[in-house]
């Protein structure tokens, strides 16, 4: 167990990596995740930017997927792609002997799907920073490796998400 930010209701104490239980630092709130759904406990409406939103998107991604079964092997790993520019995996993982990057696209109350934000060029850039993620850490490229999409929906006022997952999404 350790101390999280009390969100002034309940216990301030959660478990890393329990499957039961997702903590977000950034609106200091529990989820408890439900099959393929996250129910926020109570608690006041936290208005969240979109930087916010990610945050929170990949925290519930990186649970759901630890409850899945795969390990978390690096998080938010960075490349420069141009002098202005930036590739990022959003979480590396592994299932039996399978490499995953996994992109998080999370959205607030919204009528898209946040998978439809992963475009040609987003794919094109996610297999070039897998390939330096895969150098940097000296693992051979033909190594099995694969790249998904976690889809986290977030509806505020019901304070639940709903998480998809497309395995394989970039070939």
């Amino acid at each position: 167990m350790v101390n999280a930010p009390d969100s002034g209701s309940g216990d301030s104490r959660f478990e890393p990596g329990c499957p039961d239980w997702a903590c977000s630092l950034v609106v200091k709130h529990y989820c408890r995740i439900v099959g393929m759904a996250v129910r926020f406990c109570p608690g006041p409406l936290v208005i969240m930017n979109s930087k916010e939103t990610g945050k929170l998107g990949e925290e519930i991604a990186a649970n759901y997927l630890q409850s899945k079964g795969y390990q978390i092997l690096d998080r938010n790993f960075q490349r420069r792609v141009s002098r202005f520019l930036k590739s990022e995996l959003d979480i590396v993982a592994k299932k039996d002997d399978t490499i995953c990057f996994i992109e998080v696209k999370a959205l607030r109350d919204s009528e898209f799907l946040p998978e439809e934000k992963v475009d040609f060029k987003k794919k094109r850039r996610l297999v070039k920073t897998a390939e330096s993620w895969l150098m940097k850490k000296k693992i051979a490229l033909d190594t099995k490796w694969q790249i998904d999409i976690v889809s986290v929906k977030i509806d505020s006022r019901l304070k639940k998400a709903k998480i998809s997952h497309f395995e394989n999404a970039v070939s």
